[in-house]
């Protein structure tokens, strides 16, 4: 297979929304898929490959600054005519869900360390890269971020989450006005719901269709935000069943 001249990144696959936004962008453009473990994105790989697709597979922290440059530095090797069209940063951390008199300032930090610095570790890498991208790419090079409900509400016993997803949103923010007049589309998606995955219908007890959220309706998403022309940039979206209560 001849190389694709674009290619997307995707930090943080699993069985959910990281495999269904590789999938879905993998349509268009080569796809890198970053988790901390091979077993969460080997499967994935290979059905992208079976497709017709391409995809590769890195092990890779992506809140870990060494461990992210070699990454990089992979899948510079592995595209090396290929630019950068879109990176989703798709990571999940830092859950301690305790009261508050029985957290400790590690699992705060953790819960910063996790989203913000993590995403801070992968905006610093991609960035440069989308830039790059902003004469030629096909759509508005972009960097969209997964959040969560605790990006806009803290709910009891659920303080580090939120904190972490807080400052994840705020820097999101202050990206977006940075790099969006620079051309590059920096987006955050707060996921409000349940996502359809096998350990979350094994604990569902909804007999509601379609009442938890699916994967491949996420990725959709993702993607219109990647193609929206940068005359109409949308920097947050909510996303959420039609029976959730909000």
């Amino acid at each position: 297979m001849s190389p694709r001249p674009f290619f997307a990144i995707v930090a943080g696959v699993g069985p959910g929304t990281g495999r269904a936004t590789a999938i879905r962008f993998a349509k268009e453009y080569a796809v890198v898929l970053l988790a901390r473990k091979p077993e969460n994105y080997q499967d994935t790989v290979a059905e992208i490959q079976k497709a017709g697709g391409q995809a590769i597979g890195i092990t890779s922290d992506v809140s870990n600054p060494e461990s992210l440059t070699s990454a990089f530095e992979t899948i510079a090797k592995e595209l090396p005519n290929s630019k950068l069209a879109a990176a989703v940063f798709n990571v999940n951390g830092g859950f301690a869900r305790k009261p508050f008199l029985e957290l400790t300032r590690e699992e705060l930090d953790e819960g910063f360390h996790a989203s913000a610095g993590a995403f801070f570790t992968l905006a610093q890498k991609a960035l440069p890269l989308l830039l790059e991208s902003v004469p030629t790419s096909p759509h508005p090079p972009s960097l969209i971020i997964t959040g969560a409900t605790a990006s806009v509400r803290g709910s009891a016993r659920f303080g580090t989450f939120a904190a972490g997803k807080f400052a994840l949103r705020a820097l999101g923010q202050s990206l977006a006005r940075e790099f969006g007049p620079q051309g590059v589309h920096v987006a955050h998606a707060i996921i409000d719901g349940v996502i359809d995955t096998p350990r979350s219908r094994s604990y569902s007890s909804s007999t509601v269709e379609d009442a938890i959220m699916k994967p491949e309706a996420i990725a959709e998403s993702y993607w219109h935000l990647h193609t929206q022309h940068r005359s109409a940039f949308t920097q947050e979206i909510d996303l959420r069943p039609y029976v959730e209560k909000f």
